[in-house]
């Protein structure tokens, strides 16, 4: 493989005083450190985002073409009442065909224990309708107000390890299916 594989890291949310940046710079700091891995933090807050049309039709060019470059996603998402936000699903749908046949990771983030387990539930069906792959392990990062102090710096060293078996699995799972892009019809 010449090329690197490219994984951009998706901060799925808009909110104000949002916690789960500090996981997706997190999380896109650890993928730059894979070798023959290209990686950038698309945060959804700086996205033009239009109401005036739907699906397709309001798709961002730019946001298209990195979605079209990418072999592979990760998804950090914040659980908001058992679920994801309205925004992430909204931005997600204004790309099909750029999804098919590429690995995705959910890291999920909370304030609770269970590190965003329900939020990673209910997107792997709707990353399968996208066309995207999931992989078979996630990012669980449970009482993320305990994770990081005020600058964004990780206090819980175990992650760095956590974090290597999901990042293992998608490096994987994005090259099979780059390879079975470019070379199965």
């Amino acid at each position: 493989m010449n090329t690197p594989l490219f994984i951009p890291v998706i901060l799925g949310t808009a909110r104000q005083g949002r916690m789960s940046e500090y996981v997706a710079r997190f999380v896109c700091d650890q993928v730059s450190q894979q070798p023959n891995v290209e990686t950038e933090l698309i945060d959804i807050r700086q996205l033009p985002i239009t109401i005036d049309d739907a699906g397709e039709s309001a798709k961002d060019e730019r946001f298209s073409a990195t979605m079209g470059r990418a072999d592979g996603l990760i998804l950090v998402v914040p659980e908001y009442n058992h679920g994801y936000p309205g925004l992430l699903k909204y931005i997600l749908d204004t790309n099909l065909k750029e999804y098919i046949h590429k690995a995705v990771g959910i890291c999920g983030v909370s304030a609770g224990p269970f590190g965003g387990t329900r939020v990673i539930q209910n997107l792997l069906p709707v990353m399968r309708e996208l066309g995207l792959v999931t992989i078979f392990y996630d990012g669980n990062f449970g009482n993320v107000q305990s994770l990081f102090d005020e600058l964004g710096n990780l206090l819980e060293m175990a992650y760095i390890r956590r974090l290597e078996r999901f990042l293992n699995e998608l490096i994987w799972m994005s090259t099979v299916l780059r390879y079975g892009r470019e070379n199965i019809q």
